[in-house]
């Protein structure tokens, strides 16, 4: 009976209502990877903040690795709050993870520097970022569950779009943040204090999430969160085994690929392919903001063509044209010809991102969803997305940065191998 009273208040929404709940859910996404980012883009004027020695190569390499620990803490996210979303509700997980963001924020933007507290400094960004690494982790699974679940059937891959719709968003206005940061204050003004402004940008934003998402109908029902099976982890891995391995794979390469054309490209703008550091904020914010718009254009697609046809689109794109794009990146002269390279590598990624969330729950059942979503995502994100600019750099100080690319395109192939084996459209069983 609960089960039916949930279904039908779900089946009662109006398109309106709909996208409200779509945005609602979204709008705590957006300010958590509005807060996540802004550590990846702003990175170039605080490193030197907690890690005062080496050259400019080594700092960002030193803040990378950070930023990389953040990300291992999200497979004990990506459990963690799989099973509060399936035992006790997605909206519940979505509150929880968005209070743990904004905190990690606001203690970011008043942490002292080494030069105040030696090595405390670099000891409890790495503490607050594992915190962070932990919500961020958590708040995937939760969002796409609830996403895919509140759609309409043969309408899911467009309003699950708006899951990575309002995360490229949330990058979109960390660079933005960056680029109207650039024009009021000068470079030394940025390094010294004016770093610290979009972390309590991130921290005030949340209020408003907050207050969005608790007006949101609960897509999870009773006789779901009180089953025996509800979120446990070793029911997942005796009889869901497969989908969650494949999980993984998709995440790896999915992730990998799309922070190396995000947060790894404003990086490699700056290091290999030589423009300064505003007119690589410029190229990206236009390059992201295209990004976002084509979301729920590929997702719209994908009602279409299944989202096996999209995933074989973006695995092949990325085998194909990888190593040419990143390479093609270092030897053109014109803006224009580097910005239409990064939006071709950023259209190929939208067959992936405009129906992660979607593809994964679809793999699930729904006392599973959640924490099959989030947990093998997280590992495979943690593993390679988060490391990817870790590696990149590392790579680059070796002389091996072409090494990188050849990486990705080999990611590539794993993504086609399992995109091969996914069930076609018509087999999909409806969530």
């Amino acid at each position: 009976m609960n089960r039916q009273k949930v279904t039908s208040s779900i089946s009662s929404l109006s398109d309106i209502q709909r996208i409200k709940a779509i945005l609602g859910a979204s709008s705590g996404n957006l300010v958590e990877w509005f807060d996540f980012y802004v550590y990846s883009f702003f990175s170039i004027y605080f490193a030197h903040i907690f890690f005062p020695k080496g050259d400019t190569t080594t700092q960002l390499l030193q803040t990378a690795g950070v930023f990389a620990a953040g990300f291992l803490m999200r497979p004990i996210g990506g459990w963690l709050f799989g099973y509060i979303g399936d035992r006790f509700g997605r909206k519940k997980a979505m509150l929880i993870s968005v209070y743990i963001m904004c905190f990690g924020s606001l203690v970011i933007a008043f942490l002292p520097g080494y030069n105040q507290i030696g090595l405390f400094a670099p000891i409890l960004l790495l503490v607050v970022r594992m915190l962070q690494g932990l919500s961020v982790g958590g708040e995937y699974g939760a969002s796409a569950t609830y996403m895919s679940e509140i759609a309409t059937e043969g309408k899911k891959g467009f309003y699950s779009s708006f899951h990575y719709f309002t995360l490229i968003g949330g990058q979109l206005m960390a660079v933005l943040t960056v680029v109207i940061l650039q024009q009021i204050l000068d470079h030394e003004s940025l390094r010294v204090w004016g770093w610290r402004i979009p972390f309590l940008i991130g921290a005030g934003l949340a209020i408003v999430a907050l207050w969005l998402r608790k007006s949101l109908h609960e897509t999870s029902d009773e006789n779901q969160r009180t089953n025996k099976n509800s979120g446990s982890l070793s029911y997942l891995l005796r009889h869901y085994w497969r989908p969650f391995i494949k999980v993984i794979g998709i995440s790896a390469g999915g992730s990998l690929t799309f922070y190396t054309y995000t947060t790894y490209m404003q990086k490699y703008l700056i290091n290999s392919v030589g423009l300064d550091a505003k007119t690589s904020s410029m190229l990206m914010t236009g390059a992201l903001l295209l990004f976002m718009f084509l979301q729920p254009i590929a997702g719209v697609l994908s009602d279409k063509i299944g989202r096996k046809m999209s995933m074989l689109f973006f695995s092949s794109g990325i085998i194909l044209l990888t190593v040419p794009i990143m390479v093609y990146l270092t030897v053109v002269n014109s803006l224009t010809a580097i910005f239409l390279l990064i939006s071709l590598a950023l259209m190929v990624c939208s067959f992936y991102t405009s129906i992660s969330g979607l593809l994964k729950a679809e793999l699930f059942p729904p006392q599973l969803r959640a924490l099959g979503v989030g947990l093998p995502y997280a590992i495979g994100n943690a593993i390679f997305g988060g490391s990817a600019e870790f590696v990149a750099l590392g790579l680059k100080q070796k002389g091996m940065e072409s090494s990188f690319f050849w990486y990705v395109t080999a990611m590539g192939i794993i993504v086609l191998l399992i995109s091969m084996s996914l069930p076609n459209k018509k087999a999909v069983e409806k969530l």
